[in-house]
């Protein structure tokens, strides 16, 4: 649980100072235009924090870490995430500061966005096979016990 906690707690810290990088490098270049800049915060509170927040819930619920794909959705999924991350900072910096980004960016961030969807199939098959099974047994246990 410890892992997942400070997961979040990590992005909870980037968030922020990628908020605050946004406003400051966009104010000291009076740059007032659209970049990717202006959503990376979001997406690291998001997908970062907000997610393994819920994770840290689901843990104390169903054990998740006992699961077999946990270990390899929790670092695919970060991997991902920070790559993703990073060439969003990388594009939107690039175009704050009037250069125009390649498509080599666009290839990186969609192996990003892979790794992400990857880990997120790992979390949920993960998670299915750590969700109590309803047994015939248990069934008709409680159809007696409410009749």
């Amino acid at each position: 649980m410890r892992k997942i906690y400070v997961a979040a707690h990590v992005y909870v810290i980037l968030g922020l100072i990628s908020g605050l990088y946004y406003r400051e490098l966009t104010k000291a270049e009076n740059f007032t235009g659209d970049s990717q800049l202006g959503v990376v915060h979001t997406h690291i509170l998001a997908l970062g924090m907000l997610f393994f927040l819920i994770v840290l819930a689901l843990e104390k619920l169903f054990t998740l870490t006992d699961g077999k794909l946990f270990t390899a959705f929790f670092w695919v999924y970060n991997a991902g995430l920070a790559l993703t991350v990073g060439m969003m900072l990388l594009r939107g910096t690039m175009v704050v500061l009037g250069h125009q980004p390649g498509a080599a960016l666009d290839g990186i961030s969609g192996l990003g966005h892979v790794t992400i969807t990857l880990g997120l199939i790992f979390f949920f098959i993960n998670l299915g096979k750590c969700l109590p099974v309803k047994t015939e047994e248990a069934t008709l246990s409680s159809d007696r016990t409410s009749s």
